[in-house]
């Protein structure tokens, strides 16, 4: 029996049996804008996974890459901080704090988030009838916080190294610039689950490549109280809970789960295929980040095929629980992007197809 898309999608992240393991190929415009019609030769030998994809439908001459990601372009988003980018399509990162001087608290005002996006106008009316339309279709709904929707919000906010020091000294005026990030966040929240969507996605990059930003008993301190009070109503609505993460994130996952996580989003090579098979599986589902450091952008075909099938193999299970998302970013070549595309498709069905043999 051949199932819905959203119906596959919510067996696999409840791990009640899906046919198809879903996998997603997410193109940087930097990418985009170095390869062109080389890319667009390797997506449309792919319909699988690029199934509306056609040859000649961007223009790359007239490409606005969007506020933020327009290089060497200073952008100022809703909350007042100043991004700024050397690559086009690339994001880029705060170099103007608003609050980098706790003297600035007092006047702060953070922006509405039912009048405003970080980049521009909010537009829940657009949003609610996208919903209404993907749920007549008996498509997917899902909704979300912005990426660095909490911890990195309050990076962005104070500057990384104020926040730092501000969490050494338990800063007094911490709590205050966490509690006005909850609000706003919960009013984000609110109006998603409004519309009765199947999942809320959010982000925040927690780790560095062999640890978490901060310790795990500051994690629990600063940022899980907030995730609790974000996540646990989402799961009260039924909708499953999705978090991205950069970074090695092991020593925070028990407290991720608690918080209310049913989806994590991880690193491979960064937190380990293995750890993730010994400490994850099976608990929560795996949207598994593919490597993009090494393997993706420099390695040989059989390479990547060699690590598609062994994250299949210890990661998967018949009962389902594991997703594939690849971000392509510069410099990966189109023959490794093609590599890549011809892996997932092969190896999609792998656990439901063959048992796993």
């Amino acid at each position: 029996m051949v199932i819905s898309e959203r119906e596959n999608h919510l067996r696999n992240a409840s791990m009640t049996g899906p046919e198809w393991m879903p996998c997603y190929v997410s193109i940087s415009g930097a990418t985009w804008n170095q390869l062109r019609g080389e890319l667009e030769e390797v997506l449309v030998r792919h319909p699988i996974l690029f199934p509306d994809f056609k040859r000649g439908q961007r223009d790359y001459d007239k490409r606005d890459f969007g506020p933020g990601q327009r290089a060497n372009e200073k952008f100022t988003d809703a909350w007042g901080c100043v991004w700024v980018t050397s690559i086009d399509g690339l994001e880029g990162q705060v170099v103007q704090s608003p609050l980098d001087n706790w003297d600035k608290l007092q006047e702060y005002r953070a922006p509405d988030p039912l009048k405003q996006d970080d980049r521009g106008p909010a537009n829940w009316e657009s949003a609610r009838e996208h919903v209404k339309k993907a749920q007549k279709e008996c498509r997917l709904t899902y909704g979300g916080l912005p990426h660095g929707f909490f911890f990195m919000r309050l990076q962005y906010l104070r500057g990384f190294e104020n926040l730092m020091a501000d969490i050494a000294a338990d800063a007094p005026q911490l709590p205050e610039l966490a509690e006005i990030v909850l609000e706003h966040n919960k009013k984000v929240v609110d109006e998603w689950l409004s519309m009765g969507i199947d999942w809320i996605t959010c982000g925040d990059d927690l780790g560095t490549q062999t640890a978490s930003i901060i310790s795990p008993q500051d994690f629990r301190k600063w940022v899980v109280p907030a995730y609790k009070k974000l996540m646990r109503p989402c799961r009260a609505a039924g909708a499953h809970v999705v978090l991205h993460s950069d970074g090695y994130i092991m020593e925070l996952m028990d407290d991720l789960i608690e918080c209310g996580v049913t989806i994590i989003n991880p690193q491979d090579l960064c937190n380990g295929i293995d750890n993730l098979a010994r400490y994850v599986k099976g608990r929560i589902c795996i949207a598994l980040d593919i490597d993009r450091q090494k393997i993706v952008p420099f390695g040989t075909r059989s390479e990547i095929r060699d690590l598609i099938e062994e994250e299949v193999r210890k990661l998967g299970s018949s009962r389902g629980g594991l997703e594939m998302i690849a971000g392509i970013y510069p410099p990966t070549p189109p023959e490794n992007v093609d590599a890549l595309c011809e892996a997932l498709e092969e190896f999609r069905t792998y656990w439901f197809d063959r048992g796993g043999k």
